[in-house]
């Protein structure tokens, strides 16, 4: 006999584990499959850290999502009695009409965030592990910090499973079929039937959302730690999390001596080189390396000490580099979430209560209008017509 769900949570990683457990907290009877384990290294839910940041330079109307999410984070440390978001402060740093500072600044006035200017004098006095341009500034958000990627997916299984949650794990979905009934899901296991199903499987989602597979692109990012050179400005209190703006040399982020490793640093997108999410992530190479140690030299000299480790990951793009929130086009028992594009953990906390509501409401009061379907078509219709122009 076939078992019967409300809701099938395919993918747990960030965004499914958060999923499955908003579900579960709202005694809907829900399952949860992932072809691996938790946090696994193919995963983009694992690396120690991750930023979290009110003032959004991306766009301001990330802001309200945000703002939820600090909201739901905390009510997860509640819960679960540990700490998954520490606060830091962000520096955002480049010149003054760079997009991270422009946008950021955007955003903060907007929304009247606060946050403080600091010129390259005031941020050798308060930040030295920074070394900054005479035209560069940094914009400081007071309310930002990073979050433990490993503690909050699997507090987030936890919390599921405690509130009657199954939960398979090392089991792939082949397929799934909705009818006018709801949905069947396939695995190489068994089969499933669902009222509803949330497919949330990150570099994978492709293979069960045709509509992505030439939108959804994996890539290859890679993360570097070091010992700094000075441990006492490398501090997290005297050292925020920072993005930097590099202009067309991209924008990098960072984080303080918060691990054993040391001061963790990365290129938003890398290379932006495409992998195949069914194989292993490639090794870090010299070129990796010579990216990142050339950073970190000029940038941040206090803590450019012995790089102890560094690791290749991968970031899930979207061509507008936005989210996904969405039913798919045409079947209301399917919803899809692909909030990744690189800057996606941070709102975990409400994604998964977003996807709660669609499963269970068919809606939700959350602002999410601009990642849907018919949005990404609309980024993409110009450069449609300017390819078959």
């Amino acid at each position: 006999m076939t078992a019967q769900f409300d809701v099938a949570v395919i993918g747990l990683g960030a965004m499914g584990s958060a999923a499955i457990s908003f579900l579960s907290a709202r005694g809907v009877k829900a399952i949860g499959i992932d072809a691996h384990f938790p946090a696994h290294a193919l995963s983009s839910s694992h690396g120690d850290s991750r930023l979290i940041r009110l003032g959004y330079f991306e766009d301001p109307s990330y802001v309200p999502l945000l703002q939820r999410a600090y909201e739901n984070w905390r009510a997860l440390e509640a819960r679960l009695r540990a700490d998954v978001l520490t606060i830091t402060g962000v520096l955002q740093i480049g010149k003054p009409d760079s997009k991270i500072v422009s946008g950021t600044r955007a955003s903060c006035e907007l929304h009247l965030l606060p946050y403080e200017e600091l010129d390259r004098k005031a941020m050798a006095a308060r930040f030295p592990a920074f070394a900054l341009d005479e035209d560069e500034i940094a914009l400081l958000d007071p309310q930002g910090g990073y979050l433990r990627p490993e503690a909050a997916v699997m507090g987030y299984l936890k919390l599921a499973a405690t509130d009657g949650a199954i939960l398979h794990f090392g089991e792939k979905v082949t397929a799934i079929e909705p009818d006018d009934a709801g949905v069947t899901i396939s695995s190489d296991v068994g089969r499933y039937r669902a009222r509803k199903v949330i497919v949330s499987t990150g570099s994978w989602i492709a293979e069960l959302v045709p509509q992505l597979r030439e939108h959804a692109n994996p890539i290859r990012q890679v993360v570097a730690w070091y010992q700094p050179r000075d441990g006492f400005v490398t501090q997290p209190h005297r050292m925020p999390a920072f993005l930097r703006d590099e202009g067309e040399d991209g924008s990098y982020f960072g984080f303080p001596a918060i691990g054993v490793d040391g001061v963790k640093i990365g290129r938003h997108a890398h290379f932006m080189e495409p992998i195949d999410p069914n194989r292993p992530n490639p090794p870090v190479n010299d070129r990796d390396t010579a990216l990142l140690d050339g950073f970190i030299g000029r940038r941040l000299p206090a803590a450019a000490g012995v790089r102890v480790n560094a690791v290749t990951c991968r970031y899930t793009m979207l061509p507008s580099e936005d989210f996904l929130i969405d039913f798919v086009p045409g079947e209301p028992r399917v919803v899809v979430a692909s909030p990744c594009s690189g800057h996606g953990f941070k709102f975990t906390s409400v994604v998964g209560e977003i996807l709660a509501d669609l499963a269970i409401d068919g809606g939700t009061p959350l602002p999410i209008s601009a990642f849907s379907f018919e949005e990404m078509e609309n980024f993409l219709a110009p450069r449609k017509i300017q390819a078959r122009g």
